[in-house]
């Protein structure tokens, strides 16, 4: 796949997520092949007004690569001038416009998927947007404001003609949030009218429903965003199914645990102690989902305090089952 003059190596995309996708997690997460990550989404006012930690969403490095910087802003004005500021400061493949995000205090800007409301006034917001990127220019949509609503063709065909290099399209309109199901066949028939990547995203949470959203709207690129949380290898079975035709199986507990040690200590090291336990209790969990008898360890993994308190829940755990 290729978004502007980016080449990628793969098919699966980690979507941004709020509160999860800071540079600690993208480097976790691109060795089980990832092609492209997506920070988590940075207010163009924030940058524009010199906001401090607005900046840190910026970071990146080597390992991190290719990845794309997303946006959200409700004026030309300001993100115009954040983009300006981006250029300068921060190392990046793409530019990424969030018009999606279903958040009220986003969306209450006029930020986010309200846009899906002002198409006029969006086509207009994007070619300037475009025209301001020196570097490739992707959004991610969704289906429209509400199922009475939903206008993700007309909105596609319109960022494609302003100069989009790829479009990521949540199957899911506004209204819905993340309740209910990705509706992949909304966009049945929408890759065909276009000439740019195309990318699904919503309810990627095995390599089935990879396969299914792929079958149903011909998509060359898989998002995975809440999918991917505690499930790393997620990214390996997608990425080694649509290049091999094989289907890997999961990997046990005692690997899972490897995997959750690994990222503690990716988030210990990019955070420090104090603020990186306090992020990863609330993600911690994720890795023992699904695995028998886990849950009766949920408890002090999100009341820990120190790495020594979660190095403790897995040592009782491989102690407990002979790992």
């Amino acid at each position: 796949m290729k978004i502007g003059n980016v080449t990628l190596k793969g098919n699966v995309i980690l979507g941004p997520m709020a509160g999860v996708t800071n540079l600690a997690y993208r480097e976790f997460m691109k060795p089980f092949g990832v092609a492209l990550s997506y920070s988590e989404m940075i207010s163009d006012c924030g940058i524009a007004y010199g906001n401090n930690r607005t900046f840190e969403y910026l970071e990146t490095s080597e390992l991190d690569s290719p990845v794309g910087l997303q946006i959200f802003g409700f004026s030309l004005k300001n993100s115009a001038k954040a983009i300006e500021i981006i250029e300068k400061t921060a190392k990046y493949d793409i530019l990424d416009v969030n018009l999606g995000c279903p958040v009220p205090k986003v969306v209450k800007t006029g930020a986010g998927s309200a846009w899906l409301r002002r198409i006029d006034e969006l086509k207009t917001y994007m070619e300037g947007v475009v025209k301001a990127s020196s570097k490739p220019v992707t959004a991610k949509i969704r289906l429209g404001w509400d199922d009475s609503s939903i206008n993700v063709e007309e909105v596609a065909l319109m960022l494609q003609e302003v100069g989009v290099s790829a479009l990521a399209i949540h199957c899911r309109t506004r209204a819905a949030f993340y309740s209910g199901k990705a509706n992949y066949e909304a966009i049945a028939g929408v890759k065909e009218k276009l000439n740019i990547p195309l990318i699904v995203s919503g309810d990627i949470f095995s390599l089935e429903d990879a396969i299914k959203a792929t079958e149903i709207t011909h998509c060359d690129g898989i998002m995975v965003a809440r999918g991917s949380r505690g499930n790393p290898f997620l990214i390996t079975q997608i990425d080694h199914y649509f290049k091999t035709g094989e289907k890997l199986p999961g990997p046990d507990l005692k690997t899972q645990i490897g995997y959750a040690r690994e990222f503690v200590n990716k988030m210990i090291s990019f955070r420090g102690e104090e603020k990186g336990v306090r992020e990863l209790r609330g993600l911690l969990t994720h890795f023992l989902a699904g695995y028998p008898g886990m849950k009766k360890y949920y408890p002090a993994l999100i009341q820990a305090n120190h790495v020594k308190d979660i190095e403790a829940v897995f040592h009782g755990i491989e102690v407990q089952y002979g790992l």
